[in-house]
């Protein structure tokens, strides 16, 4: 028997950022520097461990520039708040960032690089201010993409293989880079107001966390596969009034990846609002394409889209996943230009014909406008297996597409005021059979 799905209220009741008494703990009475030279992660340290150790409260940073040979650790109760003026640089020695801790690479759990700035199993932790923090991915990280096949390959099969996690260990003599801020199994997590940019991999990427509110921050571009707000497999959580501008995805919700992640945690109950992906390589708002462990309860509500080389609006799999999508509603977009507005795809990378195809089901898409996509407007690419399941469109208008729609293996469409190159799509649009391919070519 199906579950009905928590409304927004519900779930936006539900979240509240954490609140830390009134204690300050100034790195500069522990020795920090602001001279763009001196270490001051052992003074950083110091004040995260009084503040936690005193019960809780600000470990503030003044303005100034500091540098940081290697990870900040937050604990319970710590709100590490950036002033206006504040930047800290990461450290660009990866040895720095040993020894190995466990981290959800690509969607696979491992032990490897520790994350710029990382928390396991705390509560009541926040990156706060109006501060910077660089991680300096140029001038370290830059070059470990083209490196990392053979890491990456040999990742992947123990994940398939479901290898004992104490003999996935990477760090020294491999290639798979840290992320900036990861956050693992954390209840009441807060990033509020500050700029992340230059992280080596993922830039926020809270993993198996509780009650995370991501708000005001703005990400400025890394190298490459820097996606700037990945959460994965967590539970409550709002991101709202954010910029993103990032070489990969601005937010692409994540949980786990293929046979590592099936029995494990999914996603579900996140709420994406006011938001602007300014630009992107990649894509603005993506689900996947690790989402093996199954998110569900996605809204995203008035956001803007400025400039992205993909795609708008993407679900992502393949059928070697497993895991779903489910009840994702989206409302309120404006959109630039883009490959495509709308893509919810089954064979993503051209995989197909593996037995495990995720199931896409109860999709709502409405209220979206769109100056131009250089492919199809709408692409709703369902597996032969495993049809996608209760779409609508609704309310939607793009000025120019080189093609308006395409749909395969899709039940259960609806078409309401859908209106590509001027025209709107015909009522034979709102019917997909299985074996039924619908292809509208540019004002047709």
């Amino acid at each position: 028997m199906r579950v009905a799905a928590p409304s927004l209220q519900t779930i936006l009741r539900r979240i509240r950022a954490p609140v830390f008494p009134r204690r300050t703990y100034d790195i500069a009475r522990y020795g920090a520097t602001a001279d763009r030279t001196t270490n001051c992660g052992p003074s950083i340290a110091e004040a995260i461990a009084e503040c936690h150790a005193a019960g809780g409260g600000h470990v503030l940073v003044p303005p100034g520039g500091y540098l940081i040979r290697g990870p900040i650790r937050l604990r319970s109760n710590v709100d590490f708040h950036l002033s206006d003026g504040a930047t800290i640089r990461f450290g660009t020695d990866p040895a720095d960032y040993l020894p190995p801790v466990l981290v959800r690479w690509e969607g696979t759990f491992c032990y490897n690089y520790c994350p710029l700035i990382f928390a396991d199993r705390e509560q009541n932790i926040a990156l706060t201010g109006r501060g910077v923090l660089d991680g300096q991915a140029r001038r370290a990280w830059g070059d470990w993409k083209a490196k990392q096949s053979r890491d990456q390959h040999e990742l992947r099969e123990m994940g398939r293989r479901r290898t004992p996690l104490a003999r996935r260990v990477f760090g020294s003599g491999h290639y798979l880079r840290p992320s900036l801020f990861e956050p693992h199994r954390c209840r009441n997590v807060l990033v509020e107001g500050i700029t992340l940019k230059g992280s080596p991999f993922w830039t926020v990427h809270p993993v198996l966390c509780t009650n995370v509110v991501i708000r005001g921050v703005h990400v400025l571009p890394g190298t490459t596969n820097d996606d700037a707000c990945d959460p994965d497999s967590c539970e409550d959580v709002l991101i709202e009034d954010c910029r993103f501008e990032s070489a990969d995805d601005s937010i692409a919700i994540k949980a786990g990846r293929d046979q590592d992640a099936w029995g494990r945690p999914g996603c579900s109950n996140i709420v994406v609002r006011r938001c602007t992906a300014a630009r992107s390589r990649a894509s603005a708002f993506a689900i996947g394409s690790e989402m093996s462990g199954g998110v569900r309860n996605v809204f995203v509500r008035d956001c803007t889209v400025g400039r992205v080389r993909e795609y708008a609006l993407y679900v992502k799999s393949n059928s070697d996943r497993g895991g779903w999508v489910e009840n994702l509603r989206v409302r309120g977009v404006r959109v630039g230009s883009c490959a495509s507005l709308v893509s919810l795809e089954t064979e993503y990378k051209g995989v197909r014909g593996h037995p495990y195809p995720a199931r896409y089901r109860d999709f709502l898409f409405e209220e979206i406008t769109c100056r131009r996509t250089a492919g199809a407007a709408i692409l709703s690419n369902g597996s032969d297996l495993r049809p996608i399941e209760r779409l609508v469109l609704r309310d939607i208008a793009v000025e120019r597409a080189a093609t308006p729609v395409r749909i395969r293996q899709t039940h259960l469409l609806r078409v309401e005021n859908v209106i590509v190159n001027g025209r709107p799509l015909p009522p034979s649009a709102a019917v997909s059979r299985p074996s039924r391919r619908l292809r509208l070519d540019a004002g047709g």
